[in-house]
């Protein structure tokens, strides 16, 4: 019991990084979205002035995404890549299972900023939804992209 749960609390530090690397990277793009470009602009940086809060939310799932895999990936399941293939392989995966828990985050976030067109309860929408998505990733990630035996794939 107590190895599992050095890993529940490892693996909530490592939520708690990668959220704040998440929605950090959100709000830095967003501010320097309105560095650069007016409200009113649609044509700045190629037409994202009226989607600039769609791009800021790609921005931080990039960045969020990124954070988490190499945190897990040798923190938490402790998993060893034999080369660039195979590690580029199981990034595939691990985004792939992403994919699903990414539509619970953009779904709580996008939510909330429908709902009340604020930045800071879409933030908190964003936070609840990666909080729920990372909870049901590590499931899908232990059972699938770093299952045991599978870092002796080549």
């Amino acid at each position: 019991m107590a190895g599992s749960l050095k890993i529940a609390l490892r693996y909530s530090l490592f939520a708690l990084i990668a959220t704040a690397a998440n929605i950090g990277s959100q709000d830095a793009a967003e501010r320097l979205y309105r560095l650069f470009c007016d409200p009113g602009q649609l044509h700045c940086f190629g037409g994202l002035g009226i989607h600039s809060v769609t791009a800021s939310v790609w921005v931080g799932t990039a960045v969020g995404l990124v954070v988490k895999y190499v945190l897990d990936k040798k923190y938490i399941f402790r998993f060893k890549v034999k080369g660039l293939g195979h590690d580029s392989r199981t990034f595939a995966l691990y985004t792939l299972m992403g994919l699903v828990t990414t539509g619970v985050f953009w779904g709580f976030e996008f939510g909330f900023d429908y709902l009340f067109q604020t930045r800071t309860l879409r933030y908190a929408g964003g936070v609840i939804g990666l909080a729920l998505g990372y909870w049901m990733k590590y499931h899908m990630d232990k059972r699938f992209v770093f299952r045991q035996g599978a870092s002796e794939c080549s």
